[in-house]
């Protein structure tokens, strides 16, 4: 037996690359879509705007560190120099991580399967535990911008 899928939507014209505040760089729909194996199924419309959306976030959770760069000299983040251990181009990297994972989460808590089965539901739990990993990756990203441990315990 084979599946055939049709009507799945392709794009001729790449996407547009996605102007961020001028601070944090731009993001690439079509790099965000290889690097986190995106397919065709999802358009580029969705695609677009949980980054826009995702941007919004971590552009949110990082402002106080971003302003500290700006008002240290640092117009850009590739102006930001990184601590002797991180490699030069780290804090990029990571905040393209943190976009790119809390996306990524987004649009997988939206596409479960429509399956009415229990394998269906079933598949659909599963995405959502994998949506949770996708947060927590952007989460220890934002923490790695900031200089700070990824998990925070308190005695209660």
């Amino acid at each position: 037996m084979s599946l055939i899928a049709y009507n799945v939507p392709t794009s001729e014209t790449p996407a547009e690359s996605i102007e961020n505040n001028g601070f944090w760089p731009s993001l690439d729909p079509q790099d965000y879509r290889a690097a986190e194996r995106v397919d065709g199924s999802i358009t580029d419309a969705r695609v677009a705007m949980a980054l826009r959306v995702a941007m919004a976030d971590i552009n949110r959770q990082l402002a106080d560190w971003q302003q500290d760069r700006q008002a240290s000299g640092s117009s850009t983040i590739t102006d930001v120099e990184a601590p002797g251990w991180m490699p030069p181009d780290s804090y990029p990297l990571l905040y393209r991580r943190a976009v790119y994972a809390t996306a990524t989460a987004s649009l997988m808590e939206r596409y479960r399967d429509h399956s009415a089965t229990g394998e269906g539901d079933e598949r659909g739990e599963a995405k959502d535990l994998a949506a949770d990993d996708y947060r927590r990756d952007a989460r220890w990203a934002v923490s790695e911008i900031l200089g700070k441990a990824h998990t925070t315990v308190e005695l209660i």
